[in-house]
């Protein structure tokens, strides 16, 4: 290797570590790279990750497992190797967040031997689409992760009794019972069907 491709690929891996956009390098679902927003957006350490199931950046099992289906399908129909979706995912210290992820195969014929992936969190600022308003996004995020409706209006500047109302219409739109309902149907469907 000569002295101009060592520089090149010094610049290249630079450049990957060093991009504001969160990137990861996958193979079957191992995490086998990522850069530092990623790192940041994620609350890891690089030794932390890598050689781990992206499983640990999942809320939970049956999210890690629906989206891996789901992205794997649209992957093997896709002429352009390229998916999209917004779902929940998990900070190391347990806070549940809306993100949007972006990933691309590098081996088509089977999707998941090595990707690439982007992520962005998407926070309140972010605009709503399908059945819920950006206002019920944020309500449910923070569901979620745990909060009381006092906290929740604590947090969003807004009464107690608002957030009781944005609670009641994320429970009929999810069509469900009670609060555990919601959360375990928010989390499993990863904000596909509902976003």
């Amino acid at each position: 290797m000569n002295a101009f491709t060592q520089q090149l690929q010094d610049l290249e891996r630079l450049a990957f570590q060093l991009s504001p956009a969160p990137q990861l390098v996958t193979r079957n679902r191992v995490m086998v790279d990522c850069n530092e927003a990623f790192l940041q957006l994620f609350g890891y350490s690089r030794d932390e990750l890598v050689n781990q199931l992206t499983l640990l950046i999942y809320p939970s099992q049956a999210d890690y497992h629906a989206i891996g289906k789901r992205s794997h399908d649209w992957l093997l129909e896709s002429e352009n190797g390229f998916y999209s979706d917004e779902r929940f995912m998990q900070h190391k210290n347990r806070e549940v967040f809306w993100a949007k992820s972006h990933g691309y195969t590098l081996t088509p014929n089977d999707p998941f031997k090595l990707m690439i992936w982007h992520f962005e969190r998407l926070d309140r600022t972010h605009q709503g689409t399908g059945d819920l308003t950006p206002r019920e996004r944020e309500v449910a995020m923070h569901i979620v992760n745990g909060l009381k409706s006092k906290e929740i209006a604590q947090r969003l500047a807004i009464s107690h009794r608002t957030v009781e109302v944005h609670r009641a219409r994320l429970m009929k739109k999810l069509e469900v019972k009670n609060i555990v309902e919601l959360v375990s149907k928010m989390i499993f469907v990863g904000g596909r069907a509902w976003l």
